[in-house]
């Protein structure tokens, strides 16, 4: 059975079997046996593909890794915990951003400690400056999720407020080339900050401000899944957000 998932990957960024196999030092005939015919190719070869095409080993070959290898892949990619995000270091959030070379992404319903630290603000505009998509998730002050937030952690229209103090505090940015703010209406379960391949992820506890939850770092490792589970994650909230303008 043809591998569609290899297939589509290949045509999506318009590279042919002849430049793969060139890529990664193998015959065209045995590539295009993984294309055409299914075949899976041995560890060090899946893992170069899937470098290559920029996209997840696991994707390409749901099937080619064990259960036992996700998790220790998976495991493999949390960097550090944090009991708290206030008992993330600064310098954490500057080395994640400044370590971008392709793409920001923040997710938060306001996000202000980093709206409020002008060094970070500076950092997206730079960034964008030079090439790196920012993208910017906020919570939408009027919906009722957003409402619902500000209930459980005891601060009612506070929430909201700080969502308008964040979007005055990015008022530089909005607007900018490379940099897309939107606001979303989503029951968020983490906050996520990512700078290419690498992650915070803030959980959220009920009744409790971000600030005082768990923060994860992760980096992405071929056949680990978790990473890939916040990306998407990310991407579906993206989806549903509507954009703001300047």
């Amino acid at each position: 059975m043809a591998n569609e998932r290899l297939r589509a990957a290949l045509l999506q960024r318009g590279v042919s079997i002849a430049q793969l196999a060139e890529a990664i030092a193998v015959d065209p005939k045995t590539v295009e046996r993984w294309v055409t015919k299914g075949r899976a190719p041995y560890r060090k070869h899946r893992y170069a593909v899937a470098s290559y095409l920029d996209t997840d080993e696991t994707y390409l070959w749901p099937s080619a890794l064990t259960r036992d290898q996700v998790a220790s892949a998976s495991e493999s990619e949390i960097v550090t915990v944090y009991p708290h995000r206030w008992a993330v270091p600064r310098d954490v959030w500057g080395r994640l951003f400044a370590s971008a070379s392709e793409e920001i992404g923040v997710l938060v319903y306001s996000g202000l400690f980093l709206a409020d630290d002008t060094g970070l603000v500076r950092m997206f505009g730079e960034k964008a400056d030079a090439g790196v998509r920012v993208r910017m998730l906020l919570g939408d002050p009027d919906s009722a999720e957003v409402a619902q937030r500000g209930r459980d952690e005891g601060i009612d229209d506070g929430m909201a407020a700080k969502i308008r103090n964040v979007l005055v505090l990015y008022r530089e940015l909005i607007g900018r080339d490379n940099i897309e703010f939107r606001l979303h209406a989503t029951v968020l379960y983490n906050s996520i900050y990512q700078a290419d391949d690498q992650f915070l992820v803030n959980t959220h506890v009920y009744g409790m401000p971000a600030g005082n939850a768990p923060v994860f770092h992760l980096r992405k490792v071929a056949g680990g899944d978790m990473v890939s589970t916040y990306a998407e994650s990310f991407e579906r909230v993206w989806d549903g957000a509507r954009p703001i303008g300047s």
